[in-house]
């Protein structure tokens, strides 16, 4: 009996003892969580205290035009889809100041064209849409600034082979495009579609109006691309106006410089470009990026046509 109290005694004192343990750790697991829980919000305070980058929403103009057409902003739908293209366009910074720094240096090319054919001077903002500002190749075989198909540059006089490919010329492409514009605007009545034909064709818009009754490229339910078509424009032409509000700093010396050139008339053949760029104190480089429209080392020119060829003006390419 004296045992077996003994026995009992001696659990006890180890239930205690465990008792006592977990009580220990139970007030070491509390502290630590309320250390953890300290430090946490002492590191979200400072994290918050600390950034200078914030996202804001962006406040739609009242009114917004394009070629003197009204955006419809009161109608729900585009408004959306006009906040799309604002915050998409503002928010893409480094390839909202690259435009700028283009724009800076071929605007001076494309607005006197323009110009001239009677073309408002927002369409230079299509260029801008369509390539960035750079000679580039689609997917389905578009080229240069304004995006021309072959057949579309062919219809229109410019020549297009491996060895010359005028659509890659920025002035021929730039009237190429005000001469389709003009005959969009005569079909459809407005700059606003005329626009959007540029990117679906006449008679895609022509055939998408038909088919739902309307005649405003505002009422139409459309593709993704040409539906956000001009209102990438749009917002471009905003945000280009009014840079500083929409965050763009910066100032003439970091925007690219548009080189004044002169034209040589070549009517034969050049077996080497090389050798005719250091005619002129240039070197091949140079040559080729103020005439991307020779597409190889050689001009063939077999017919004796007379090419006007683009060389930069003295002082430009020296040290």
């Amino acid at each position: 009996m004296r045992k077996l109290k003994n026995g009992f005694a001696f659990l006890g004192l180890i239930f205690l003892g465990v008792l006592l343990m977990n009580a220990v750790q139970q007030d070491k697991v509390m502290t630590a969580e309320s250390t953890s829980t300290a430090t946490s919000q002492t590191t979200k305070a400072t994290v918050n205290d600390n950034n200078d980058y914030n996202v804001y929403a962006l406040d739609l103009p009242e009114t917004l035009n394009f070629a003197g057409e009204q955006v419809p902003l009161h109608l729900p739908d585009i408004k959306e889809r006009m906040d799309r293209e604002l915050l998409v366009n503002t928010y893409w910074q480094s390839n909202g100041l690259l435009l700028f720094k283009r724009a800076n240096k071929y605007f001076p090319v494309i607005e006197p064209i323009l110009k001239e054919y009677g073309i408002p001077d927002d369409f230079k903002y299509l260029a801008v849409i369509e390539s960035g500002l750079q000679n580039v190749t689609s997917p389905a075989g578009a080229r240069g600034f304004w995006q021309i198909m072959k057949a579309t540059g062919r219809e229109n006089g410019m020549e297009i082979n491996s060895n010359v490919d005028e659509r890659f010329h920025l002035e021929k492409a730039t009237r190429v495009a005000c001469k389709y514009l003009l005959a969009s605007k005569k079909k459809f009545g407005n700059w606003t579609s005329a626009a959007a034909a540029y990117n679906a064709g006449n008679g895609g818009i022509g055939k998408r109006m038909d088919d739902q009754q309307v005649n405003s490229y505002y009422d139409l339910l459309l593709g993704q691309e040409t539906g956000r078509y001009i209102f990438r424009v749009v917002a471009l032409k905003e945000i280009f106006t009014n840079a500083k509000k929409y965050g763009f700093n910066f100032n003439e010396k970091h925007l690219y410089t548009h080189i004044p050139t002169y034209k040589v008339e070549v009517d034969t053949a050049v077996t080497n470009f090389a050798s005719f760029a250091k005619e002129f104190g240039i070197n091949y480089k140079i040559l080729k990026i103020h005439n991307p429209w020779l597409r190889e080392n050689k001009l063939n020119n077999k017919s004796r046509k007379k090419y006007m060829i683009s060389i930069p003006e003295k002082g430009y390419y020296t040290k």
